[in-house]
């Protein structure tokens, strides 16, 4: 046992943290014009400075990797400038904030194509269900356009101009690589998804390619130390599914390890909508044995259970999604053992004010 808890701090790459409280990327769908930040996106992330680091929500790496409504982009000057102000804010109120970029592949719909193309993927399969696509309400998922052999090299080098956008221009501290929960570099490393012949697809090496190329052009692009990878290896969301997850991602732990990455990021939940299915083997803890780097542990966690987490070595930090939704102090409220706020369910995609900026924070504790 350590005596290590949530506020013990720690080192990540290139930033120093105060706790190990991590903020978890969540969509909120509240970008404006042109899919950038605006007034209360700066809010929203300077409430939530105290974390030991922000994740922001996913945003997209190009015009043509948007799934959902009114999701940020750092592909513009003029979102990068959004990201600017964000960055600043959290900045001033002593916080740390990485962005997570990402393509979504498959999980579009040509409503969302600036030339009204099929989304992309690895290969031409359809994720079962519907997407919601704002005013056109549900819409089935479209048979994505398998992507040629020769244009998979530019979507590694997207995400790279991506993360230079992010920390030379935003001024964020650095990005984490998507590469979780159904979008597009899960969507080539799971054999549910993945049936190419080429170097992309078969063995566990081809289909971890991709993950790699984006890695290596993201690492190069801003340094390994800023770059942190995100895993879901039981998630099913987005119909996604593999025959062996702990090969599959004992793998891509493994070959992540010569980059010297800040952290990675894994999604296997305790309890609630991120909890295992029924049935799966946890693979986090074959991960935390094979990655050599700081390890992240995210899904249903309470303040007893991520103290429990970092006690027993699971992991070197812990991050909180849905808490820090209704929570923007969520650090003090675990510090002092208060109540935490509810929060709106009704609000968490699309909307103002109300249910992203509004909820209250403890009074100030008197000298």
């Amino acid at each position: 046992m350590s005596a290590v808890d949530l506020f013990t701090p720690v080192r990540l790459g290139a930033v120093e943290l105060p706790n190990r409280i991590v903020m978890a990327p969540m969509t909120r769908s509240r970008a404006g014009a042109g899919n950038t930040p605006t007034d209360l996106t700066v809010e929203y992330y300077r409430q939530r400075a105290s974390a030991g680091l922000i994740i922001t929500e996913a945003t997209q790496v190009s015009a043509d990797a948007q799934g959902y409504p009114d999701t940020p982009g750092i592909h513009t000057v003029e979102q990068a400038a959004g990201w600017r102000r964000v960055a600043d804010a959290v900045h001033a109120d002593g916080g740390r904030i990485f962005t997570q970029i990402w393509h979504v592949g498959r999980i579009s719909h040509p409503m969302f194509r600036p030339d009204g193309s099929q989304p992309v993927a690895p290969s031409a399969i359809a994720a079962r269900g519907e997407l919601y696509a704002g005013a056109a309400g549900m819409v089935p998922f479209p048979v994505p356009r398998a992507l040629e052999t020769a244009e998979i090299p530019a979507y590694a080098r997207l995400f790279a101009d991506a993360a230079k956008r992010a920390v030379f221009d935003a001024g964020l501290d650095g990005v984490e690589i998507h590469a979780a929960n159904g979008y597009l570099i899960d969507q080539f490393l799971r054999d549910g998804t993945n049936a190419r012949t080429d170097a992309y697809g078969g063995s566990v090496a081809n289909r971890a390619r991709f993950l790699m190329e984006v890695t290596e052009a993201v690492s190069h692009a801003v340094g390994a130390q800023r770059v942190g990878v995100r895993l879901s290896p039981n998630g099913t969301f987005n119909d996604m599914k593999d025959s062996d997850p702990a090969a599959l991602f004992g793998h891509v732990a493994e070959a992540l390890n010569p980059f010297g990455l800040a952290f990675l990021h894994v999604i296997e939940g305790i309890g609630g909508p991120q909890a295992l299915p029924e049935g799966a083997t946890p693979v986090a803890p074959l991960l935390r044995r094979i990655f050599k780097g700081p390890f992240i542990i995210n899904g249903g966690f309470t303040r007893e259970a991520g103290d429990a987490a970092l006690a027993n070595g699971d992991a070197d930090l812990v991050s909180f999604g849905v808490p820090f939704i209704g929570n923007p102090d969520l650090v003090e409220r675990f510090k002092r053992g208060a109540p935490l706020n509810e929060p709106d369910r009704g609000t968490f995609y699309g909307g103002a004010a109300k249910g992203y900026t509004d909820y209250p924070a403890l009074e100030p504790v008197e000298a």
